[in-house]
């Protein structure tokens, strides 16, 4: 049997194009996709050039798929499909008679907040794995397989997941400099720290969140002047406390004792952050026990 040259083609390829298709536009597929636009468009021209195909007329716009894309989108959903299958069947097949449980855990919580979930958890599966990561980290996890479920942080792009929001939800406070005379102001407004840096994610790291915020300040008349978050709570902390700036945290961070930073309520319609379980589709009848776990828990806080 001769074989085709094609034999060799990445499938991911092919889920790219899929995606790209969908959206009819390259920067909301690179989002899905949860990579950067650039090597998005390098994949597509690729496939194109080993199809020997134009699979999308480019415009202004965004992009319109051609009938040969057409027609090629038709072939490759089927194959898609039965990957999945297969995956969830492999996935299902490796855990026979073993219990294990690969759950993320977001770090938009402070983690105190998990300790009796873990507990729960310990004494209902045979081996417990828990990763902790910011949301968006945990959706590309659980979207690759590399995790079963994991709780995030809503609102956030989790597009092709199953989302069950929990009932757990901590509004956002303002952590700032002891030293700052906006530190022992009651009621405190976001429109009072106008003046005042505030430290912040970029867009890129969690657009939807991002988006959400954008609104919430502009309706409250808050206007920050941002400066890059980082990565690690306490090195942030630490940042505050020294007078750099200031941040706004879920309620439960508050827990946390540091010298030199306060914090506190704020009077504005609140920002709320929501809890919420994410999976892949196909293993939600599996893990139905699972949410019910975690939702009585969350009700329970």
């Amino acid at each position: 049997m001769t074989t085709s040259p094609l034999h060799s083609l990445d499938i991911r390829l092919l889920r790219y194009f899929a995606v790209v298709a969908e959206e009819n536009n390259m920067s909301r597929a690179a989002q899905r996709l949860f990579m950067s636009q650039p090597p998005l468009s390098r994949h597509i021209r690729q496939l194109e050039e080993r199809l020997g195909l134009t699979l999308f007329v480019r415009h202004t716009r965004g992009l319109t798929l051609t009938a040969e894309g057409g027609r090629v989108l038709d072939i490759v959903r089927p194959l898609l499909a039965q990957q999945d299958e297969a995956y969830a069947a492999l996935s299902q097949l490796a855990q026979n008679g073993v219990q294990t449980l690969r759950l993320g855990l977001t770090t938009a919580f402070e983690q105190g907040g998990f300790a009796s979930l873990e507990t729960q958890l310990n004494a209902s599966v045979d081996t417990l794995r828990i990763v902790r990561h910011a949301s968006p980290d945990l959706v590309r996890l659980v979207r690759r397989g590399k995790l079963d479920a994991a709780v995030v942080a809503l609102p956030l792009e989790t597009a092709e997941l199953s989302v069950t929001p929990l009932a757990w939800q901590e509004p956002l406070i303002a952590a700032l400099p002891a030293i700052w005379p906006e530190a022992t102001l009651e009621p405190l407004s976001l429109a009072a720290l106008n003046h005042r840096p505030l430290f912040w994610f970029s867009r890129e790291r969690n657009p939807a969140f991002f988006d959400h915020t954008r609104e919430t300040f502009h309706r409250a008349g808050y206007a920050p002047v941002c400066i890059e978050e980082p990565l690690e709570h306490d090195v942030l902390l630490a940042r505050i406390a020294h007078g750099d700036g200031l941040s706004l945290l879920p309620a439960s961070f508050a827990a946390i004792q540091r010298q030199g930073v306060t914090f506190r309520p704020l009077s504005d319609d609140a920002l709320t952050l929501q809890a919420g379980l994410i999976m892949l589709p196909e293993h939600a009848a599996r893990l139905q026990w699972l949410y019910q776990r975690i939702s009585f828990l969350s009700m329970a806080r």
